[in-house]
Order: structure tokens, then C-alpha cells, then sequence
């Protein structure tokens, strides 16, 4: 497969959609029920990683195995579904999304069946080539393998694309597949984390666009 035009991944849950207070209320809930801590935006920003169960063993100080993180998972995602109708898009999101100029598509480690309406209530529908979520009954993994079936259902080859996401798994992915990676400081990660990795930081999504597009312009 030859690199095509480019195309734009983007980011759900902490990138498009505002939601950091949200899932800092629901991991809280979370760690009150196993008894431990409670934590800040910003220490959540601070601490936050994929996969999520060594977030939640680091806090709680023990190990979380699979059948642990699937009663926590469950926890958090009851809560969540509570305090979903509190959250907006980004501010600039549906300017961001017009902004770019190519295809682009939407993957996120949210469940699909939730997801799919949301886009549509969110009045997103017809936006993207592609919306995948998780399909999966448990979350909190990484989203590499996410990203290779993503772009392999499209037919696009990942060295065509620039992912916008919050957090450094995103930009993992994105390396995964041979592609490049913008991450936004709004969302979920501490913005000295995402500079540390080297990667392109923007502070909205209309800046994340523009340095996508820098990104994808032929080298002279």
C-alpha cells in the first residue's frame, strides 16, 4: 500500500468531547469505593495512563488484576453514563473538524454501541469516513491494535495519517502504524508530559489542525 492523501484520526473522550470533569468525578468514585484517594484534575492529568488497571493499582498501592479491573471498569462506566448529559464538545471542536481539509474519522476506546449515538446527538453525523469505539465488554487497554483495524476497515495506510489526540497512547498508536501524532493539551494529560514525548502539543483543536496540516505538506 502506497501513502495516500492524508487523513485525520481524532480522538474521543478528553479531545473532541470535554469531558476531563466528568471522568475525574467517576475515577473518584471508583477509588472511594476500594478505599482509597481521592484525586485532582491535575494529579489525575498527572498520573493517567493506558493501560488503565496500572492507573488504578499505582493510586490504590496494589495489584489489579483482570477480574479486579473489570468490577472497577464497570464503576466507573455506571457513573459515567449518569453524568454524560453534563458534557459538551470542545469548544472549538466543530471548527477544528471543518478546518481540515481531507477524509477524516473517529476512533475511541469508548464503547461503540454508546458511542455511535452520541456522534449523533452531539450533532456530529456524516462528519467522519469511519466512528469506531471499543467492541469489547471491558476497556482500558491501549489503542494500537484499535488503530490498525480502524485504518485497515478504511483502506488507508498509516503513514498518510496525523492522529489529534490527548494523551500518549494516542501518539503510540499513531507510531504503531507508521504515523504521526498532534497532542492536545486540553484533555486528559499533563501538558509537560506531552512535550516531554517530543511530539507536536497544541493548546485547542483549530491548533492541532493547523499543525496536522504543516505536518502532511511535502518536504521541499
Amino acid at each position: 500500500m502506497t501513502p495516500s492523501k492524508p487523513h485525520l484520526v481524532w480522538d474521543w473522550n478528553g479531545t473532541l468531547l470535554d469531558d476531563l470533569s466528568l471522568v475525574v468525578a467517576c475515577t473518584n468514585a471508583v477509588f472511594t469505593r476500594e478505599g482509597g484517594p481521592t484525586v485532582t484534575a491535575e494529579e489525575h492529568r498527572v498520573r493517567f495512563r493506558r493501560p488503565i488497571a496500572d492507573y488504578y493499582a499505582e493510586v490504590l498501592g496494589r495489584a489489579v488484576d483482570d477480574e479486579a479491573f473489570g468490577r472497577l471498569d464497570r464503576i466507573f462506566h455506571d457513573a459515567y453514563r449518569l453524568g454524560l448529559t453534563s458534557c459538551e464538545l470542545a469548544h472549538d471542536a466543530v471548527d477544528a473538524m471543518a478546518a481540515w481539509p481531507g477524509s477524516q474519522s473517529l476512533l475511541s476506546m469508548w464503547f461503540h454501541d454508546e458511542l455511535v449515538p452520541a456522534i449523533q446527538t452531539y450533532g456530529l453525523t456524516g462528519r467522519f469516513a469511519r466512528v469506531d469505539g471499543l467492541r469489547a465488554s471491558v476497556g482500558g487497554d491501549r489503542k494500537a491494535e484499535s488503530l490498525v483495524r480502524h485504518l485497515a476497515e478504511l483502506g488507508v495506510d498509516g503513514r498518510s495519517v496525523v492522529l489529534i489526540g490527548d494523551s500518549l497512547d494516542d501518539a503510540d498508536a499513531a507510531r504503531a502504524v507508521g504515523g504521526r501524532a498532534v497532542l492536545y493539551a486540553g484533555g486528559f494529560t499533563d501538558r509537560a508530559r506531552l512535550i516531554a514525548s517530543g511530539h507536536p502539543v497544541a493548546e485547542t483543536l483549530t491548533e492541532a489542525v493547523t499543525l496536522a496540516t504543516t505536518l502532511t505538506q511535502p518536504q521541499r
